[in-house]
């Protein structure tokens, strides 16, 4: 599977009020699911998105039918989580943002694969 390629939901967003004061958001997704490209057994996950948003802020409910999309896709961890922040990053052009993703143990291994954005200053 191409994550690239993968058909998801829109990430819809809305105006922030207070474009002009850096805040910082913290969404964490404690039952994000997808599937082991290797084994086509699931993989448990939480997502943890950290940001500081310019103009938009997501909005959460489309944010949930986003993440719902990768619940039956084979897709390893590494590609997930910077197809995800690919994703958020092109929809709500944060000042800055990270997403963290945290994997249950499979095999005795648990792992996090962690990834940031950062708005250039040109």
């Amino acid at each position: 599977m191409n994550p690239k390629k993968l058909k998801t939901p829109p990430l819809e967003t809305f105006k922030n009020q207070y474009p002009e004061r850096e805040f910082e958001i913290r969404i964490e997704c404690p039952e994000f699911t997808s599937v082991c490209p290797k084994t086509g057994l699931p993989d448990f996950g939480t997502l943890v998105f950290t940001y500081c948003p310019a103009r938009l802020c997501v909005e959460l409910k489309s944010l949930k039918l986003y993440l719902l999309a990768f619940r039956n896709q084979g897709i390893f961890y590494e590609h997930i989580t910077n197809k995800i922040l690919d994703d958020f990053v092109a929809a709500c052009a944060p000042r800055w943002a990270k997403l963290e993703s945290q994997w249950t143990p499979r095999g005795g291994i648990a792992t996090t694969v962690t990834c940031y954005y950062e708005a250039s200053s040109k």
